[in-house]
Parts: structure tokens; C-alpha cells; sequence
């Protein structure tokens, strides 16, 4: 891979002879923005690596990688710098301390996966549930900041219309809910790229960063998320980032029998529009006795709305004290018994890190990063969504 340089000397020093080493080429090194700009049209690199300082990125310099399709990294080296490079707009950040790992992981990481339906621009991924709180919103968040540390551009939007908690969940205020807010502009044939940056608010996780749009903030609301203004604001999200996560309702329901005018507003039409638009559903369950009935019952719902082969089935909550011994056996052989599910995903019950993660408002990942629910989630997103085989995770591992 060609790499371009622009970063303090001492740090030049250090990465250009690690990027060599590990077989790519430095084609530029630049001492402040406006050399680099014309380094950067002289040699023409595949990626640009940037310290986000006022010396180095300028708005020339974004400029130029976008008119060349030169793919720019922000190279961190303290808080004001990694608000600098968000407030830009950049989202593929590296902090300068890492170790070259981090760094190849970041230049080899794949790009986004096609949609399976043909669709155009990002993937979609569903997050949906039964009720009785089965984890939806835990697994949605995880998803969304392993992909985020992967490298990828995500957004995370919550499109529960019966409960909506990303917000407090991530510690975000949700006076005016972003989600509500694009669906809006959606039905007025208004929401553009520049609306979604603009209602939209920046969760920050180290050197990753995502996207929120949050739910609505009293249930009442709900006739705003109407099904046509979801699917829109679906679509315009897929231009907007790479990968767009949504954290539906548990209900299924259309409720057309018990309305009494067939065009009135669905409260479930959000749920039911984020699922048909989705290239990926992934199906969460509670692994206790409860938890698994209720899921069983509702999976045979959810495979008559979308197709069987778009679903990754998760257990959360593994534990031997709701289920017994050998609870991953166990919850595995109910799943194949009584559902037909023999490729489930299974999530240890973390409860400390889960609790850690609510009181700080922050995620598994971070508060918690050997978290072992954190490396399930970890694994799901690495082997369900990335689809990287065993070669690729050793490579990205150096």
C-alpha cells in the first residue's frame, strides 16, 4: 500500500520505517498542510496519514484527498485533536501512541460488505428482539462501536417506538430526537447528509467514533416514525455510512385488523419497515427458560417477515444459574430442538461490565474491554457481519 506522511518528525521517524517493514511503501512525507497537498497530487498515494492538528489538516487537505479519492486517517495525539478531526467530519482515527497492530488493522481492514438485496451505498443491520428485554439495545450499541473500531463509518438509530434507550444508555441527552427528526425531513423530501450531521450526535470512543440518532423520547410520539418516513430516512442513511445499525421494537404486529381506518399511522410500522429494509437481521434472545420461550414463539413470526437466510440468531445472557450446567449445551439443543436454529451466536451474562457500562454511560468496550460478553460481540460482528476468515483476523493481529 502507497502511504502518504504528515505527521510531527518524531513520529514520521518511527511509523515510516514499521510501514516499510510490514511491506508498504512511503511515497510522501510533508512538514505541514499545504506540502502536503501538493505531495499528495505528485504522488498520488492510497492513503493519507494525517496528524489532526492545525499544522497538518487543513481544509486543503481534505479537499484534495476527496477530489483524488485518497483515503484520509486522523492521527490523534490528544482530546483536542481527536474533537478537531470529528468536528472535520473524519472518522478514520488512530491514536499516534498505537502500537503498529492498531495501525495496520486500520490500512488492511476490508470495506463494507455488499447488500445481499442489490441495495446501493451502506449496509443495514436490524437489531430486533421479543419482549421482556432480552438485550436488543446492549447488542445493538456493541455492534455499532466493534464496527467503529474496525474503521468503519456507523451510525446507530433507535427506532424502538414502544421504548426507545440508546440515549441513556450512552449517556446522550434526547431532548430532540434525531431519529424523529430525519423522519421528519424524510416526508418532506428534505433529509440530505448535511440534515443527518446536523440532527444527528457524535458518540466518541477513543480513537473510533459513530453516529446517533436517538429515539423518541415519550412513547406517544410514535405516529412521527410513520412506515414510509422510516424507509426513507433508511435510505438516505445507507449513503451516509458505511454500515447503519438499527435498534427495533419487539412487536411484530401490523394491527390492521384492529384499526379502525386501514391508512391511519402503525405504531409498529417502523419496526416492520426497519426489518423489511434491513440486508441483515440480527434476532436476540434471553438464554433462560423464559427468555428462550418467548423467543421461540416470536422467531416463528419473524421468519414470515423476512427471509430466513438474513437472520444471525444471538442468545444473550449465557449463565449457568438461570439455565443449569453446560448452559451453552443446553440453550444450543432447545434452539435446534424446538426452533431449528443450530448456528447461534452465544453471549456470556457479564453482569459487572453490563452494570459498569450503564453507570458510566459508556460501552463494553470501553469500560470493559475483556469483557467476555464484549469478545462475543466482538466475534459476531468479526465472523456475521465482516465475514472475516481465520487468515484475515491473524493478518489484521500482525
Amino acid at each position: 500500500m502507497r502511504l502518504a506522511l504528515a505527521v510531527p518528525p518524531a513520529l514520521a521517524a518511527t511509523l515510516a520505517p514499521e510501514a516499510e517493514r510490514y511491506g508498504h511503501e512511503v511515497v510522501a512525507r510533508a512538514a505541514h498542510g499545504p506540502e502536503l497537498v501538493g505531495e499528495l497530487h505528485r504522488t498520488g498515494p492510497d492513503v493519507a496519514l494525517v496528524s489532526a492538528s492545525s499544522v497538518f489538516l487543513t481544509e486543503a487537505v481534505l479537499a484534495e484527498c476527496d477530489s483524488l479519492g485518497i483515503r484520509l486517517v486522523a492521527v490523534i495525539g490528544s482530546d483536542i485533536e481527536r474533537r478537531r478531526a470529528l468536528a472535520l467530519g473524519l472518522f478514520d482515527l488512530l491514536d499516534a501512541s498505537a502500537e503498529w497492530t492498531e495501525w495496520e488493522r486500520m490500512l488492511l481492514g476490508p470495506g463494507p460488505q455488499p447488500a445481499e438485496n442489490g441495495s446501493p451505498g451502506g449496509t443495514v443491520i436490524a437489531v430486533w428482539g421479543p419482549a421482556g428485554s432480552p438485550g436488543r439495545t446492549t447488542v445493538a450499541i456493541g455492534i455499532a462501536i466493534e464496527l467503529a473500531l474496525a474503521g468503519y463509518s456507523v451510525a446507530l438509530a433507535d427506532v424502538d417506538t414502544h421504548g426507545a434507550s440508546i440515549a441513556p444508555a450512552l449517556g446522550m441527552l434526547d431532548e430532540s430526537p434525531g431519529f424523529a427528526a430525519a423522519c421528519r425531513l424524510a416526508g418532506a423530501d428534505s433529509l440530505t447528509i448535511a440534515e443527518l450531521e446536523r440532527i444527528g450526535q457524535v458518540y466518541a470512543a477513543g480513537t473510533a467514533a459513530m453516529w446517533v440518532l436517538t429515539g423518541i423520547g415519550r412513547a406517544s410520539r410514535w405516529p412521527e416514525l410513520s412506515g414510509d418516513r422510516v424507509t426513507a430516512t433508511i435510505a438516505a442513511c445507507r449513503t451516509w455510512c458505511d454500515f447503519t445499525i438499527l435498534d427495533t421494537g419487539a412487536s411484530l404486529e401490523s394491527d390492521e385488523e384492529i384499526s379502525s381506518d386501514l391508512f391511519a399511522p402503525r405504531r409498529n410500522a417502523a419496526t416492520l419497515s426497519a426489518l423489511a429494509a434491513a440486508d441483515q437481521t440480527i434476532a436476540v434472545g434471553a438464554a433462560d427458560p423464559v427468555g428462550l420461550s418467548r423467543f421461540l414463539r416470536a422467531h416463528v413470526e419473524l421468519v414470515e417477515t423476512v427471509q430466513t437466510d438474513a437472520i444471525t440468531v444471538v442468545m444473550n445472557k449465557v449463565r449457568a444459574s438461570a439455565i443449569g450446567v453446560n448452559p451453552s449445551g443446553q440453550v444450543q439443543q432447545t434452539l435446534s430442538r424446538f426452533g431449528g436454529i443450530d448456528d447461534a451466536v452465544l453471549i456470556p451474562h457479564d453482569l459487572p461490565a453490563l452494570d459498569a457500562a450503564i453507570l458510566t454511560g459508556t460501552t463494553l468496550a470501553e469500560v470493559a474491554p475483556k469483557s467476555s460478553a464484549r469478545l462475543a460481540i466482538r466475534e459476531l460482528v468479526r465472523t456475521r457481519i465482516l465475514r472475516l476468515s481465520s487468515r484475515d483476523l491473524s493478518k489484521i493481529a500482525g
